[in-house]
């Protein structure tokens, strides 16, 4: 799979150049899927290349920090998020794409979110599953502060894909960087309605659509009627057996794809 070279990234600073691995496949518009914080193989999105490869050209890129890219230990600063984001127009620019389709997941929800606040007019629309609005997620403070010193306790199937992801010595660190990040930026806030778009998340003009399972355990209760109410225009989607990957599990993908097949359509 093809690897580009960029001068540097915010994402990866100190370190030049920055490689950055990505996955290809299908033709047509440009539609940039963005992983998760623990990276792309735990949730892949083969049934989604499988069904819009013949509709668009899907990149997949793993961030610096992750996957075959260039790899980085230090820690992860509170605006990664936004550094991401500008990495990944960098990756765009390394392309010649001047304007994309986003599918973000989890922390690439966020990042795809600030893209589109960022820069809208290389933002054809944003497809947000698994979102992240708020700054401080004590619901799930326990599980990552576990997994955190204690990767080696996740189930062997999740340990596997990690290490395929990222390496059978390096996927505990990216863990680590992760769930760091999220603790510090939580341990940073001075209200508990805080989000982490500096309450600008209502100026978002392009087209999106939030994919949400309604059982998501990273979900604090009311986040998601925060963003309906500070985003009244965006299209909401619950996926009613969806937990915190509707596009890659079992009970959901089908009804996850339909609806941003849908909302793909309805955008063009």
């Amino acid at each position: 799979m093809p690897t580009l070279e960029l001068p540097q990234s915010p994402h990866a600073a100190g370190i030049e150049p920055v490689a950055i691995h990505y996955r290809e496949f299908g033709r047509g518009r440009p539609l940039v899927i963005l992983h998760g914080g623990w990276g792309y193989r735990l949730y892949p999105f083969d049934r989604q290349i499988a069904e819009l490869e013949d509709q668009f050209r899907i990149l997949i890129p793993d961030r610096s920090g992750y996957g075959h890219s260039t790899r980085t230990t230090a820690e992860m600063p509170l605006d990664f998020h936004r550094r991401a984001a500008l990495e990944t127009f960098s990756f765009l620019d390394a392309l010649g794409i001047e304007s994309a389709i986003l599918w973000g997941h989890s922390d690439g929800a966020v990042i795809a979110a600030m893209m589109g606040l960022i820069a809208p007019e290389r933002c054809a629309s944003v497809i947000l599953e698994a979102f992240h609005f708020l700054r401080r997620k004590p619901g799930s403070r326990a599980f990552f502060e576990r997994f955190a010193v204690h990767p080696e306790e996740l189930g062997e199937e999740t340990r596997r894909l990690l290490a395929e992801d990222h390496g059978e010595t390096f996927w505990p660190t990216v863990l680590r960087r992760n769930c760091g990040a999220w603790f510090r930026i939580a341990d940073r806030v001075q209200r508990p309605d805080e989000d982490l778009y500096d309450g600008r998340l209502g100026e978002l003009q392009v087209p999106a659509m939030f994919l949400h399972g309604s059982l998501d355990p990273r979900t604090e209760p009311g986040e998601m009627d925060r963003v309906r109410e500070v985003l009244p225009r965006a299209t909401l989607q619950f996926i009613a057996a969806g937990k915190h990957s509707p596009h890659s599990e079992e009970d959901a993908w089908k009804e996850c794809n339909k609806k941003a097949r849908g909302f793909l359509r309805n955008s063009d």
